[in-house]
């Protein structure tokens, strides 16, 4: 990299040099010539030339998560390009994953004896192999109870592994160019719910995320306007 410079940059030579890369690769450049410049110092070949450089603002991406409507695309699309059969199992796959906010690794997972239909839970077992519960709503229930009744549970309750859920999805997004995957339908899972009006406490329990800091990273979509349906003025 330093090839680039006739001489050592200083701070401001350097910053001007990030600035023309891509955000992402502006932050691996400044972490490379930090560690490099402390190096330097730290062997006594010359005071850190770079010292006083700001660390480079990158960013954060819009996560996307498609959206209801994109939800009832989908399920259009499958009816009308799938057995009735396939249209079925991919439907609840997606409706699991939408209203449950389930990983991959945990609905891929599931048998029968793992749902509880009077509480509408599905037992997990999640990072860590942590044993927890998942919620899911009445367009699973319905989908999931037309499935298993014409699928018998062996292996899991789907008949594909993980590996053929993600061709699926993969599929999915190539034919409807609508984002399609596990980490995009949690997403959606918690937007849905954070324009619901529920709270990122209750998200991130329902969700089974570790930190808030994950639920408001999925929710970033959420805007404004959303939040004001559910605003309740104090002192009325």
């Amino acid at each position: 990299m330093l090839q680039e410079f006739d001489t050592v940059p200083n701070s401001i030579q350097l910053s001007e040099w990030l600035g023309k890369h891509s955000p992402g690769a502006r932050k691996r450049l400044f972490e490379t010539f930090r560690a490099f410049g402390r190096w330097l110092e730290k062997k006594r070949v010359m005071r850190n030339p770079w010292s006083d450089i700001d660390i480079p603002t990158v960013p954060v991406p819009l996560l996307k998560a498609p959206s209801s409507e994109n939800i009832k695309e989908l399920f259009a699309y499958l009816d009308s390009h799938y057995t009735p059969e396939l249209a079925l199992r991919n439907k609840a796959i997606i409706a699991v994953f939408v209203e449950s906010g389930l990983r991959l690794f945990e609905l891929s997972s599931i048998k029968t004896k793992h749902i509880n239909w009077s509480e509408r839970t599905i037992k997990v077992w999640g990072k860590g192999r942590k044993e927890g519960k998942a919620p899911f709503g009445q367009a699973s229930e319905v989908l999931l109870k037309q499935w298993l009744s014409i699928h018998q549970d062996d292996g899991n309750i789907w008949g594909i592994n993980r590996d053929g859920i993600q061709v699926m999805l993969k599929r999915l997004h190539q034919t409807t160019g609508i984002t399609c995957n596990p980490h995009s339908f949690r997403r959606t899972f918690a937007c849905l719910l954070r324009k619901a009006g529920v709270d990122t406490m209750t998200i991130k329990d329902l969700g089974r995320w570790e930190s808030l800091e994950m639920v408001q990273r999925y929710t970033r979509s959420v805007t404004f306007e959303d939040s004001m349906k559910h605003y309740k003025a104090p002192l009325s």
